[in-house]
């Protein structure tokens, strides 16, 4: 079965709850160029990728007849293949020949829309395309048809008068041509117009004008696709205040995460929804501690702690997995042994695992943990901290002052990774990267042994800097790095706060890169 889905017109988001269980299902995915990355990191690891994807005036692009080849080809081989498509896979998507294709060669296919970038763009841009006092009508038009055709189909002249908005798809090279059809066939030269650039996406940029200059302005600007025009009275509503997308304190800025890649879905997200294009750039990898042993003997005797704490997130997903692999559960935990878990993040985990958090200190770090617990018996305790395998002996060292027997094993491991170092030193150095976020000491560490100490601090001297709170800021000054802003509260939450704090005061920019 071969499935043509529409994957939206950029934001990952925009993808029908069918489509995208479609794609996480399937054995092969045929994508195009406006396709979001994002999109594909959701198909099965095994699932074989096809970039089929073209550019304007690029020869070498794979053509139409061999991607109908191709999908004929994988649907014979039995695949269930999900044809990934920028938009609506009808709406000029070129999806009608490939449907036709496939049925005259007898392979069966389905079809699941997508939200078209006529649609969505303009609403990104804060363009509705019909208002009940404004527009009545819309028409959606290609700007650039077929070449072999010799000819155009596009009567302008009906085009001018058929609709109160109209839509063009790409067409941004014949933009002045495509204007003045329009006021040749009645269009007032004063219409309001707009194009928009990777609509839904952080990089979309937005230039409007008139009819008379919107050419000259978008040359000037130096728009180039893909975008869409839109015509018509409902341009003016985004000066009214409905560019609500353009408007989030983040937009246009570009925010590197330094979290393993498995933890950074949450800062990542975060940092989206405030308009921010975010750079993964996992400086850690998770990993299984390189012997389980010292874990596995502090399970068989877990009734003999008196006290478990845990320190994050990782230390508590580490730990009840762990715990699973033994056949046990919650339930192995001493009713009378008390918890305390290292920040709110940490505390939610444990809580979701329904074990109740005795103690959570104000301040999310080791030291502020000892002062609330300083009050306890801890003489003779015993104390459990599974943890990274790697970690601040603060707390441990004075656990055992106080007289606590305390037991640290491995419950996993943090490992360096450079994955996208050549990628990302290119946008440091070319000035396209606003900010850089560090979560933990070891993103720190990581980060500067991906490029070395002093190759660190000059590619990080012209971005931001923030951290999610004082240790991790030590550790970056030590390191030579300038820290230039410190999370109030040492959470996710907090680092994003501290981000959007640091760009407040400033204009945003018109785009990213």
């Amino acid at each position: 079965m071969i499935y043509l889905v529409g994957s939206g017109p950029g934001d990952p988001g925009l993808i029908t709850a069918k489509g995208l269980r479609l794609l996480e299902e399937a054995d092969a995915v045929v994508y195009d160029r406006l396709a979001p990355g994002a999109l594909l990191r959701r198909a099965r690891p095994d699932a074989e990728l096809f970039y089929v994807g073209k550019r304007p005036g690029d020869d070498q692009a794979m053509k139409q007849d061999e991607i109908n080849a191709l999908l004929v080809r994988l649907g014979r081989e039995g695949r269930r293949v999900v044809r990934l498509k920028g938009g609506d896979p009808y709406v000029f998507g070129r999806g009608g020949e490939e449907a036709l294709a496939l049925l005259r060669a007898g392979v069966p296919f389905e079809v699941v829309p997508g939200v078209t970038s006529g649609i969505a763009a303009p609403a990104y841009a804060g363009i509705p395309v019909t208002h009940r006092a404004l527009a009545s009508s819309v028409a959606f038009v290609t700007g650039h048809e077929d070449p072999s055709k010799g000819r155009t189909d596009v009567d302008w002249e009906r085009v001018a008068r058929g609709a109160d908005t109209l839509v063009l798809y790409m067409g941004v090279g014949r933009l002045g041509e495509i204007a003045s059809s329009l006021v040749a066939a009645g269009r007032d030269p004063a219409t309001p117009a707009a194009v928009i650039r990777w609509g839904t996406v952080p990089e979309q940029r937005t230039v409007t004008g008139t009819l008379a200059d919107i050419a000259q302005r978008v040359a000037e600007a130096g728009i180039r696709p893909p975008a869409v025009t839109v015509v018509g009275e409902v341009v003016r509503l985004r000066e009214e205040g409905l560019a609500w997308y353009e408007a989030r304190p983040l937009f246009g800025r570009r925010v590197v995460v330094t979290r393993a890649r498995a933890q950074a879905g949450e800062l990542s997200r975060r940092l989206e929804e405030l308009g921010a294009a975010v750079v993964e750039f996992p400086t850690i990898e998770i990993r299984p501690p390189r012997d389980f042993g010292p874990l596995d003997e502090a399970i068989r005797g877990l009734d003999s702690f008196d006290w478990l704490v845990f320190t994050s997130v990782n230390g508590v997903e580490a730990f009840l997995e762990r715990l699973a692999s033994h056949g046990l559960d919650v339930r192995a935990i001493p009713r009378g042994a008390r918890i305390a878990a290292i920040g709110p993040a940490t505390a939610g985990r444990v809580r979701e695992a329904g074990l109740r958090v005795d103690v959570v200190p104000r301040e999310y770090r080791a030291e502020a943990l000892l002062e609330e617990i300083s009050g306890e018996p801890l003489r003779g305790r015993r104390v459990l901290i599974p943890r990274a395998a790697r970690a601040r002996e603060v707390l441990p060292e004075r656990l055992r002052e106080a007289g606590a027997e305390v037991s640290v094993p491995p419950a996993y491991e943090t490992v360096p990774s450079a994955e996208g170092r050549e990628e990302l030193a290119r946008g440091l150095q070319a000035g396209e990267v606003d900010c850089v976020t560090f979560t933990a000491s070891s993103t720190v560490e990581n980060f500067v042994a991906a490029f070395g100490a002093r190759e660190a601090a000059r590619l990080l001297a012209g971005t931001r800097v923030a951290c999610i709170g004082p240790i991790t800021a030590a550790a970056a000054r030590e390191r030579g790095l300038r820290v230039d802003v410190e999370a109030g509260e040492y959470t996710i939450e907090g680092l994003v706060r501290a981000v959007a704090g640091l760009f407040a005061a400033r204009a945003p920019q018109e785009r990213v890169g």
